[in-house]
């Protein structure tokens, strides 16, 4: 057998890599996660539920679907609002799938 596999030498003793170096690299790894990832979704995540809060009779609102209408009714003990499409059309939509606020006529604009 040992025509096909060549032996293992062993090599002499390599330096081990301190520990050190692989704790500052997992600290700039975290940092980068952090600050690249984290952060930015927290962020959104904090504004999304601020617009929720926000919301009111009358605003103009977009929903995830892309659906534009304007508020009729909110119900603060759930979550859910109803959204009038057009004259008679009314949806029941839940508060987290509104995506933005639109300004003041801009059903009409459309």
């Amino acid at each position: 057998m040992s025509l096909f596999i060549s032996k293992a030498h062993a090599a002499g003793a390599a330096p081990a890599g301190g520990g050190m170096e692989m704790i500052i690299m997992l600290l700039v790894f975290g940092l980068v996660f952090f600050f690249m990832i984290y952060r930015p979704q927290a962020k959104r995540v904090k504004e999304h539920k601020s617009l929720m809060s926000a919301l009111s009779k009358g605003d103009e609102v977009l929903t995830q679907g892309g659906i534009v209408g304007k508020i009729v009714k909110v119900s603060d003990e759930k979550d859910f609002i109803v959204v009038s499409l057009a004259e008679g059309t009314e949806v029941i939509v839940q508060k987290g799938a509104i995506n933005a606020v639109l300004p003041k006529g801009t059903m009409k604009s459309l």
